[in-house]
């Protein structure tokens, strides 16, 4: 009957195209014709592909139990191609994550050389705006200290306290002729030594100096943990992204892509079950690192959330010309009996010179503040970073995901039926119960593992010492306390009550940013 006739023959397509359980090996020299084709998309020239079927004594992977249409080259170029596909299917996965994190360590690396160019810009100003006969020579000192903040941050051995003190060392004689004995030529060298000792040893500019180096450093060793976690994503990818699979796996991914080809059943594909079974060993070491990355996501976001006030590089530098000037008031306020005490401790003989009614204009500028403006916060750095977090934690199962991720897209069926075993098509697969990892693969048959890649032990050992450091960092989460971080971080600080640290109020002439916008 017309009606039975058609409805024979979608299963006997089938079975000639797929290979059902029990199908005849290749017969005949048309049978290897099809195979001979495929075999010249992937390699071109077909002088490897035997005429016909041939008993494939020589073949040391796709072993047939009768007839094959393989050679033992066409072996060797099948394998390289699965090899190929497994690399491939590895950076396609990756390719997302990849690009989150390489941009992104860009744009914060770049984002954070712009604030440190603001902030010694915003100092610049001040000594230009309210100091104006030492401005010039301050200049040198200010871009000195903003040299070494970036330097740090880019992972100069540099101390941030050495960098502090140097810039109050340098800046006390420039303010000591200026401001404390204006009118005396520049002291010499020897004299310029002996006030940048007693500068410390009479703390002639407060606690200032102690809070900049609170700040500074907690704010630029934060920044520096998180630029260097960046950087370390993009190093564990790469690696991941560029394999050697060894030897057996490169013979289980022949096995499970092309053996069926020297068959003649150019349509089987693997069954799902088999195929995670391929995947689990061949990336037996790559998912060991499965439980490091995820760690590693929540870490770098602990620290993230921490990074507000003192932690926060934007916040601090940015306010840091402020504290200068508070500093330099400060010695002001006291320069009576800081020139009583300079003159015992440096020998300063000179008789001082009388000053007029008309003090220098740049002597007594205390009344003046700097006008902070601010800016909405989701367009800060503090937002981006929240941004990638967010990001970054959609991908945070990316490497126990990859098996799953590289079956779906390399044409294994999406069950077990009716598929491809490495060996034959099979009605229905059963697949083995096989988890993450290294050590669970010791019962997988399909691929041996004999101990974890250098390359991925190298990696671990990283990523344990990035997430120590960033659990190490410890940064105080914000709490709901309704105030702005520039409340907050005016409260913290090692100040004391005598030292008048971060007063100040009214309207100046200079108006600066404590936020820059950051837009992508």
């Amino acid at each position: 009957m017309p009606g039975s006739s058609g409805a024979l023959l979608l299963p006997l397509l089938a079975a000639v195209l797929l290979g059902a359980p029990g199908a005849a090996q290749p017969a005949g020299e048309a049978a290897c014709r099809p195979v001979r084709a495929a075999f010249q998309v992937l390699q071109p020239g077909a002088k490897w592909v035997p005429e016909g079927p041939v008993p494939g004594t020589d073949l040391q992977v796709c072993i047939p139990k009768g007839s094959t249409c393989c050679s033992r080259k066409m072996e060797e170029k099948y394998q390289a191609t699965a090899r190929l596909n497994m690399e491939q299917l590895l950076q396609s996965a990756s390719v997302e994550l990849k690009f989150l994190v390489i941009q992104n360590a860009a744009v914060f690396q770049e984002a954070f050389e712009i604030v440190v160019r603001h902030a010694r810009n915003f100092t610049n100003s001040m000594f230009r705006t309210y100091y104006q006969s030492m401005g010039p020579r301050a200049l040198k000192f200010v871009g000195e200290l903003f040299t070494d903040i970036s330097l740090y941050i880019l992972g100069s051995d540099i101390s941030v306290n050495d960098m502090v003190n140097e810039f109050f060392d340098s800046l006390f004689p420039l303010v000591y002729s200026h401001l404390i004995n204006p009118g005396f030529p520049d002291p010499s060298v020897e004299m310029t030594e002996c006030l940048r000792a007693a500068r410390r040893d009479l703390k002639v500019f407060g606690n200032y100096p102690k809070v900049m180096m609170t700040q500074v450093s907690k704010s630029l060793q934060a920044t520096r943990v998180f630029l260097q976690a960046l950087n370390l994503g993009i190093e564990v990818i790469n690696t991941t992204d560029h394999l050697k699979f060894s030897k057996d796996c490169g013979r289980a991914l022949l096995k499970m892509w092309y053996c069926s080809h020297c068959q003649g059943l150019l349509l089987a594909k693997p069954c799902a079950g088999y195929c995670g079974a391929v995947m689990q060993g061949c990336l037996a070491g790559v998912l060991e690192i499965q439980n490091l990355w995820k760690e590693y996501i929540g870490s770098l976001e602990g620290l993230t959330r921490g990074m507000h006030g003192i932690y926060d590089m934007e916040h601090v530098l940015l306010s840091l010309f402020s504290l200068v000037r508070d500093a330099i008031v400060h010695v002001q306020k006291n320069e009576g009996k800081l020139s009583t005490a300079i003159s015992r401790l440096c020998g300063h003989a000179q008789q001082r010179q009388i000053r007029s009614a008309n003090y220098p204009e740049d002597l007594f500028i205390d009344k003046k503040v700097l006008k902070v403006t601010h800016i909405k916060q989701e367009e800060t750095l503090s937002s981006r970073r929240r941004e990638l977090i967010a990001k970054l934690k959609s991908h945070s199962g990316f490497y126990s995901s990859l098996p799953e991720y590289i079956c779906n897209h390399s044409s294994a069926v999406h069950n077990d039926t009716l598929c491809w075993n490495g060996q034959e098509v099979v009605e229905r697969y059963s697949p083995q119960i096989t988890r993450n990892g290294a050590k669970a693969q010791a019962g997988n048959h399909e691929v041996k593992i004999k101990g974890p890649e250098p390359v991925i032990s190298q990696i671990i050992d990283k990523l344990k010492h990035i997430n120590q450091l960033l659990r190490g960092m410890t940064l105080p989460h914000r709490k709901a306390s309704g105030k702005a971080p520039e409340e907050e971080e005016e409260e913290s600080g090692d100040c004391d009550d005598e030292d008048d640290c971060g007063r100040g109020s009214g309207d100046g002439e200079l108006r600066v940013r404590n936020q820059l916008r950051f837009l992508a």
